[in-house]
């Protein structure tokens, strides 16, 4: 079965199961409001997923050139982010600013925010995502070192549960010089905080 027609299958089942999810709640799916909501549902949920159908490699589309002598931080701060939390399937979303120390390699400018969508595009802990980003940028590019740093607001902690409006999570993934040298770590903080 191919890919596409796979796709397509699951479409079509996810409004069975947003239609169940109405009647369950005490909605009814017939009601002119909500009546095309199992279908708006479907293409939401397949778009805000779809980061599991992306390949990094893919994506990055050769654009890795040689650093040129470059030996200062790479920073790409304040990249908007949404994904879904994989314990309540509600939405969580924030900026991410992501800093190499090139070695021998750069990448695309717009290849870094491409590699935070993919993966803020699945269900998610904002701790996995940090390391993924992380890990991938130094993967692809074998940098001196790689600094991530995700601020977020979680619905599920704001609208349910704890009901803590307001609060921020923050999480950080440091590898090889960013997080061995306190100077280089330090640079990429301040220049987050400019």
């Amino acid at each position: 079965m191919s890919r596409t027609m796979l796709e397509t299958q699951k479409i079509r089942s996810i409004p069975d199961v947003a239609r169940e999810l109405l009647e369950l709640i005490g909605e009814d799916p017939n009601r002119r409001g909500v009546k095309k909501t199992p279908e708006r549902f479907a293409r939401a949920i397949s778009e805000l997923a779809g980061g599991y159908n992306q390949d990094i490699d893919a994506l990055i589309n050769g654009a890795i050139y040689p650093a040129e002598g470059n030996t200062g931080l790479v920073l790409v701060k304040d990249i908007s982010f949404h994904s879904l939390c994989e314990h309540h399937l509600l939405p969580f979303s924030g900026k991410v600013s992501v800093a190499y120390l090139p070695n021998e390699k750069i990448i695309g400018l717009s290849k870094i925010p491409r590699i935070v969508q993919v993966f803020s595009r699945r269900l998610q802990l904002q701790e996995r995502l940090t390391n993924q980003i992380a890990q991938t940028v130094e993967a692809k590019l074998n940098p001196l070192g790689v600094g991530v740093l995700i601020k977020g607001r979680h619905m599920c902690l704001e609208m349910r549960g704890a009901k803590a409006t307001g609060s921020e999570m923050i999480t950080s993934a440091y590898l090889g010089k960013i997080k061995d040298c306190p100077t280089t770590r330090a640079e990429f903080l301040n220049l987050i905080n400019r």
